[in-house]
């Protein structure tokens, strides 16, 4: 047993960083992040055992990560619509959380303003965009490594992919 937990440490030390980035990109909240990455080891380490290696880890690895990350955005939309009211009129029924600035200074490097545009356009984009969006571009997968992580058909992932490519280009290009 000592010699598993001494792997599994070594697992996590090869793979946290990777992953947290992962699950950060979809859920948007460096302690929410933390929480779900914690959700993430403990269901890897429990089904480590039934790992059968039809697929790379990281590929396994990566599914278990999107699956918590969206799971703990459904949970966090149901207990906003549960205790936080809706203004009157508002028949959508759509939330979006407004991330939680971490440095308010004031910054004059017009890189760094881009770079908080981007992460506000991230921001709103439906979580499942999100997902694949991370997926490819940061973690470099192809559409059939998406496919087989997140386990929805490759034309889905290729569509999720394009949506959120165009909403991101319609709002940075308004904002440049």
């Amino acid at each position: 047993m000592a010699g598993d937990q001494t792997a599994f440490g070594e697992l996590m030390r090869m793979h946290h960083e990777r992953t947290f980035r992962l699950v950060y990109s979809v859920v948007r909240h460096e302690q929410d992040a933390r929480d779900v990455c914690q959700e993430v080891w403990l269901t890897v380490w429990k089904q480590l055992p039934s790992f059968r290696g039809d697929a790379r880890f990281t590929t396994w690895l990566h599914s278990i990560a999107v699956r918590r990350s969206l799971d703990h955005l459904r949970k966090r939309k149901r207990w906003y619509d549960r205790f936080i009211p809706f203004s009157k009129g508002d028949e959508t029924n759509t939330v979006t959380f407004e991330p939680i600035a971490i440095d308010a200074t004031p910054n004059d490097d017009p890189r760094q303003e881009r770079i908080d545009q981007v992460r506000r356009a991230l921001d709103t984009l439906p979580p499942k965009q999100r997902a694949v969006l991370a997926l490819r571009e940061i973690e470099g997968l192809s559409y059939e490594e998406i496919s087989a992580t997140i386990k929805i058909p490759t034309g889905t992932v290729m569509s999720r992919i394009y949506h959120a490519r165009r909403i991101l280009a319609k709002k940075l290009g308004a904002s440049s």
